[in-house]
C-alpha cells in the first residue's frame, strides 16, 4: 500500500495480494483517522461478502474466488473503543458479468485497488445495539 495526502483526502493504492480492510485499518491507525468517507474501485481475486439477517443476528456469507472487478466499494470509518471501525459495502462483477454485493468482510486485491479516504472533522462513535446485534452510530 502506498498513499498520499491531499488536504483532507488520502489517495490510496492497495496492491495485488494485499487485503483491503487490513490495509485501510492500518492507514487509519497510522494517520489517526477516526471519521472518514471511503470510496474505491479495483479488482479482487478472493472475497467474502455478507448480507445481515436480523432474525439470526449473523451474516449470510458468500466466499468468492476468481478475478472480479470491484465496481464499487464504499462506506465509512468511525470509532469504536478508541480504534478505527471500518464499515464497507462492495459490488463485485465476475467474468460472466454476474453481480455480487453486500457487506465487505474480506477482499484480497487481484490487481490494484484505487481508494479515496476523505477525512471529516469531528467524531462519530459506535455503540452496540443488542436487539439487532449490530454496532450503530453513536452521535
Amino acid at each position: 500500500m502506498i498513499y498520499k495526502r491531499f488536504g483532507n483526502t488520502f489517495a490510496v493504492r492497495i496492491d495485488k495480494d494485499e487485503e483491503i480492510m487490513e490495509k485501510l485499518a492500518s492507514l487509519c491507525e497510522r494517520e489517526h483517522i477516526l471519521l472518514a468517507q471511503v470510496d474505491a474501485i479495483g479488482a479482487t481475486d478472493q472475497a467474502v461478502i455478507g448480507v445481515y439477517d436480523l432474525k439470526t443476528c449473523a451474516y449470510h456469507q458468500e466466499a468468492l474466488e476468481g478475478f472480479m472487478e470491484i465496481t464499487s466499494l464504499s462506506g465509512s470509518v468511525t470509532a469504536m473503543g478508541g480504534k478505527p471501525y471500518i464499515h464497507l459495502h462492495a459490488t463485485l462483477v465476475d467474468q460472466n458479468h454476474t453481480v455480487h454485493g453486500g457487506h465487505a468482510l474480506k477482499l484480497r486485491v487481484g490487481a490494484t485497488c484505487e481508494m479515496f479516504v476523505r477525512v471529516l472533522d469531528g467524531s462519530i462513535g459506535r455503540k452496540r445495539e443488542e436487539t439487532m446485534g449490530i454496532n450503530l452510530w453513536d452521535m
